[in-house]
């Protein structure tokens, strides 16, 4: 897409630092879910929610995080319709992305998010969990979905190196 600062994922890896976490974002249209990486980039795991307000104030938030915990780039949770085509939602992500990319150096990539939120509420059903305790959790659980099939591919990619 024109001026879309997304990278492709080969060239996201290689503009990675060589140590740093990558964090892994699930765009709501009312919430933000935080997902982060371990330091060795194999394990994500939820983290926070950013209750969405206007740009500037959730960017700023979002880039706070970024730098308390050493983040080396960020991974976009783009949604696609089911035939791949792109909507309203998938836009709107773009948007942020380009938006967020006129704040921060780090380097950008989405990853394909259909079904993570349905997969996360999926696996909170079978774990039981309650309504109210499902709506606090889905959306930072659905963003470390994102990003675990995100370092699962940098895994794959790194094997056949």
């Amino acid at each position: 897409m024109a001026n879309d600062p997304a990278l492709s994922i080969e060239d996201f890896v290689s503009a990675l630092p060589r140590d740093g976490r990558l964090i892994g974002l699930d765009l709501g249209t009312k919430t933000i879910g935080l997902a982060l990486s371990d330091i060795g980039r194999g394990i994500a795991t939820p983290m926070d929610t950013i209750r969405r307000k206007k740009f500037t104030i959730d960017a700023e938030q979002l880039l706070e995080v970024c730098g308390k915990q050493n983040v080396g780039g960020i991974v976009l949770g783009l949604p696609l319709n089911m035939d791949g085509s792109e909507g309203p939602r998938a836009q709107a992500t773009r948007a942020f992305a380009r938006n967020l990319s006129q704040k921060t150096e780090l380097p950008i990539t989405y990853w394909d998010e259909r079904l993570s939120t349905a997969a996360v509420t999926r696996t909170l059903l079978e774990a039981d969990s309650s309504r109210a305790k499902r709506a606090d959790v889905v959306d930072k659980m659905a963003a470390a979905y994102i990003l675990q099939g995100f370092l699962d591919r940098l895994g794959v990619m790194a094997s056949e190196d």
